[in-house]
């Protein structure tokens, strides 16, 4: 066979073992060269690490880095020390001296390699080093698990000399049947990828020292038949087994594999798009040849067996790109080709257009390529000045980008349907990606869409211009953001960088997108808002303290349920005076009502607009403005359907920055906020109150969600209060609603399952009643009085009957003595003492005290109407008798019981619903708004025969 140009063995005809050598050291040589090139690029403490690695596993040595123990796993198959390797061991200790293993002692460690993008054009002063430590099978666990110990400390000892190394425990035998350690992942997002795994190993794998790899023998077109070929070697003793490591054959590659690959890719790609866009392209042009894929690797091997090592163009990543350029160019699609040159050439990191220090080989690689490419000087200059990029450039290239990983991933779900391999596992990782894709990329209302994904290293700017714009019949006025420094006039000439309704949108994209850091100076032109450079530089601020960038990483446990508010800024009246008269003026309406909501003897609402800056639990920042008078109403309201959803309350800060009144009015909303939080998703959850002006607002619980009802005034708010309930739900007025009222303190009392009787005396023998039932709903009546017992006593002995008529309908042993109604009375304010309650006894006589009984039974009449009888001293009057007389007759015979027939009014002391209500649902109010009807009619007879 030839020693020189294409070696082809053929196993049944024999193979000379000089032929095999031959094979050896052309890969040899294509290794020493890689080699060569991984240490040139490194610096001088990174260079040592590297050269000492193998010593380092061919030794255990107490004062050399890694040492765990005497027993720890070592001697690297091969290894000798060279005289550089020594010196670096002795700069570390000087007691160190290089003993030989003793005879027959074929080591523990059977190889040592570097895989990745060392050697290659893609290698950089940031790549981190990942290093294969290929170990005897036969290690059991301890010494495994040593072995383990002994590579985070050398990590350790590397990351203090600048060198990120990163180790990975390879069990030869087991990994060639296709098992994995957890520890070799390689961040694999969950799905299998041996073959493709051992592709790259293959064709980028540089031998540090131990055994050589098997598959170097095997020739491309012997891959499918790996096993006997390999078996024949060995049997045959062409080759010593214990030279050679065999790790497997890379002939075909499961369908699988390309879903599990692409996943990860596109998983890293979010955040760094560049290189994971290169394997992306690989993936699907492997997977577009499935079943009969030809790897790079295969590639890599018939170069050098067909005796055309070029050492450039078998560079990986050279290689890649020449399988990325025929597919696309197969396919037409140049501008998918443009952007692979141009990650490539990113990837590369050299600078063409200008001299600099890099490597000779790695430039002048570079260059060939870029003249195939046909690259003028422009284009050379504008990929050089990356780093320079500003906003507009990053938002054209991210267009580009995005559309590559959309395309991929909608690529990678079809060939994995189509294939039938998408399993359990593998649905879930697409699912916890296209998650990890829309949250990264799509855009949605008031979501700030994130435009630099790795594109360019700072985007900052030293200054930048905000300007207010008036707007037109046809557009409403807005906001725009430029570059630099502009004057007014010079705005319209140039084209600003984003523009929006809402200044706090362009702040916030500004930000998340690093335009503005601590360091940003702005030239504000603010038009006919109120908006001052002191405002804006405090709401700048709190964007950069509460949402500090980079963001947190984003987890697959987030990623797996739905997303949720993490963290809002809530800033108010952004650019806005909530006092403009008192402004100009120099003045500040003076009154106690100093509530933002209902300010001065005016009630003004202070709080015309809120802007909600969230960070969700995907990373998403989104911008949510409500404005008018119902903005802090609207904003509270899906705040807590926020929390509710997700049975937490996002971390919440306010912010206000205008002309007057600021501190009070972030103090107020977030008073407002927390104490509503408290209590509508607390246990039980409660009705929230609140006064806004003149007006109520209502928040409650309405199918399944926080809702809001609106009362315009003092009576309508009466009238929610007075409905009948299903069930008690406890009630709680904000700190500022009805302020000094009856009415606030009556429903500070509210408790479950007690009747609370309140009543308050006025002149000219006026008195207002009211009453909180057990259910929390409210009555109010006001009458005429003489006293306070004939005041009392008959709807005390009312509430009594309704009590005793509930007990009996229920048995003895669950029966339960609700207890007699509290009585309180009102207080007014006066002799520097506030409004009060004082609870009282029950009146002289108790209950039972001797009164005038007049008993009502009401019945179901024709229709809706209600039957009615009364009954007084046990007489009784129907409207079977009297028909619509009923009333008149009653009243009559009232009248000629009392001595001088005086007309004050009569009270129904009894009242029977039993056949209305048979299941004794009904609540205390409803008895007495029937009572009410009923007293009603009756008095009214009584005053037209008195």
């Amino acid at each position: 066979m030839q020693q020189h140009g294409e070696i082809q063995p053929r196993i049944d005809e024999g193979i000379d073992r000089k032929t095999l050598n031959t094979l050896r050291k052309r890969f040899m040589a294509v290794n020493a060269t890689r080699l060569r090139r991984v240490l040139q690029a490194l610096p001088s403490r990174q260079y040592n690490v590297l050269q000492l690695l193998p010593l380092l596993f061919d030794v255990n040595y107490p004062l050399l880095p890694g040492f765990v123990s005497r027993e720890t796993p070592c001697g690297l198959h091969g290894f000798e020390p060279d005289s550089s390797c020594l010196q670096i061991a002795q700069s570390l200790t000087r007691s160190f001296q290089y003993r030989r293993h003793p005879a027959g002692f074929s080591g523990q460690i059977h190889g040592l390699y570097l895989m990745g993008s060392g050697g290659t054009i893609g290698q950089s002063e940031q790549s981190d080093l990942d290093i294969w430590v290929c170990h005897a099978p036969e290690l059991d666990s301890r010494q495994v698990e040593e072995l383990s110990r002994k590579c985070q400390l050398i990590s350790d000892w590397a990351a203090g000399q600048n060198s990120e190394v990163h180790f990975h425990l390879i069990n030869p035998a087991s990994f060639a049947q296709g098992e994995r350690d957890n520890e070799l992942g390689i961040e694999d997002c969950g799905s299998t990828q041996h073959y493709l795994l051992l592709d790259e190993f293959y064709r980028t794998a540089i031998r540090l020292g131990g055994r050589f790899p098997l598959w170097w023998l095997v020739p491309v077109y012997e891959e499918q038949r790996y096993r006997d070929y390999t078996h024949q070697l060995i049997s045959k003793r062409f080759i010593r087994a214990d030279d050679y490591l065999d790790l497997g054959h890379v002939a075909a590659i499961p369908a699988g594999e390309f879903v599990g690959a692409g996943l990860w890719q596109l998983f890293k790609g979010i955040e760094s798009p560049y290189k994971s866009v290169l394997k992306l392209l690989l993936t699907e042009v492997y997977s577009s040849e499935h079943p009969r894929v030809r790897c790079l690797s295969l590639d890599f091997k018939q170069a050098v067996f067909a005796g055309k090592p070029d050492e450039d163009e078998l560079d990986p990543y050279v290689m890649l790109y020449r399988r990325l350029e025929r597919y696309l160019l197969s396919r037409q699609e140049t501008e998918r080709l443009e952007l692979i040159r141009r990650c490539l050439y990113i990837k590369a990191n050299v600078r063409l257009s200008r001299r600099s220090g890099l490597l000779d080989w790695k430039r002048q690689m570079m260059e060939k390529l870029v003249r195939e490419w046909h690259w003028g000087t422009r284009q050379l200059q504008q990929m050089d000045d990356r780093p320079q990029w500003r906003i507009r450039e990053v938002a054209t290239e991210r267009r580009q980008l995005v559309n590559e990983l959309t395309h991929s991933y909608r690529l990678l779900s079809q060939f994995g349907r189509s294939q039938g391999v998408i399993n359990a596992v593998s649905a879930r990782d697409l699912s916890l990606l296209g998650r990890r894709l829309y949250a990264a990329f799509e855009r949605k209302a008031g979501k700030i869409e994130f435009i630099n994904p790795g594109i360019s290293p700072d985007l900052s700017e030293d200054l930048l211009t905000l300007a207010w714009s008036a707007g037109t019949d046809d557009n409403p006025p807005s906001w725009s953001l430029y570059r630099e420094g502009l004057s007014a006039i010079e705005l319209s000439g140039h084209p600003p960088l984003k523009r929006s309704l809402n200044l706090l949108e362009l702040l916030a994209w500004g930000h998340r997108n690093g335009l503005i850091d601590s360091a940003t100076r702005f030239v504000l032109h603010p038009g006919e808002s109120a908006l001052s450079e002191y405002e804006l530089s405090s709401v700048v601020n709190s964007l950069q303290q509460q949402f500090p960038l980079p963001l947190p990483a984003l987890t697959e446990v987030a990623l797996s349920r739905a997303s949720e508010p993490c963290r809002v800024l809530l800033l108010v009246n952004i650019g806005l005076d909530p006092l403009p008269g008192s402004s100009q003026k120099n003045l500040h309406l003076i009154s106690s009502h100093t509530d933002a909501l209902g300010y001065s003897g005016l009630r003004d609402n202070l709080i015309q607009r809120i802007d909600l800056v969230t960070l969700n639990s995907w990373n998403e920042l989104l911008v949510t403005q409500y404005q008018g008078e119902e903005a802090c109403m609207q904003a509270l309201r899906d705040y807590l359907n926020g929390g509710r959803e997700h049975q937490r309350l996002p971390e919440l800060a306010v912010r206000c920055f205008c002309r007057n009144r600021a501190s009070a009015i972030a103090e107020r909303v977030e008073q407002l906020f927390g104490s509503a939080a408290q209590h509508l998703l607390g246990t039980p959850p409660a009705r929230f109150i609140l006064q806004l002006q003149n007006a109520f607002r209502v928040l409650e619980w309405q199918d399944e969600q926080i809702g809001m009802q609106m009362l315009e005034d003092r009576d309508q708010l009466l009238r929610y209060l007075a409905r009948s309930r299903p069930r008690h739900q406890p009630l709680v007025l904000d700190n500022y609603a009805l302020q000094g009222q009856d009415l606030g303190l009556i429903l500070q009392q509210d408790r479950p399952g007690r009747v609370q009787l309140f009543y308050r005396l006025r002149a000219n023998w006026q008195a207002d009643i009211s009453l909180l039932d057990e259910r929390g709903a409210l009555w109010t009546t006001q009458q005429n009085y003489r006293d306070e017992q004939t005041l009392l006593l008959p709807l005390l002995r009312f509430l009594r009957s309704i009590q005793l008529r509930r007990q009996a309908g229920e048995s003895l042993d669950r029966s339960i003595d609700e207890g007699e109604p509290e009585l309180y009375c009102i207080l007014p304010a006066q002799d520097g003492h506030p409004l009060r309650l004082e609870q009282r006894a029950l009146p002289r006589g108790g209950l039972d005290a001797d009164i005038y009984a007049v008993q009502a039974i009401a019945e179901p009449g024709a229709g809706r109407s209600l039957r009615i009888t009364i009954f007084c001293d046990h007489r009784e009057f129907s409207e079977l008798e009297y028909g619509a007389q009923l009333y008149t007759e009653v009243a009559r015979h009232i009248l000629s019981r009392r001595r001088d027939r005086e007309p004050y009014p009569c009270y129904i002391t009894d009242l029977d619903l039993s056949a209305v209500d048979p299941g004794g649902r009904m609540q205390t109010v409803q008895y007495l708004r029937y009572r009410q009807q009923l007293e009603t009619a009756l008095n009214d007879a009584m005053q037209a025969l008195g």
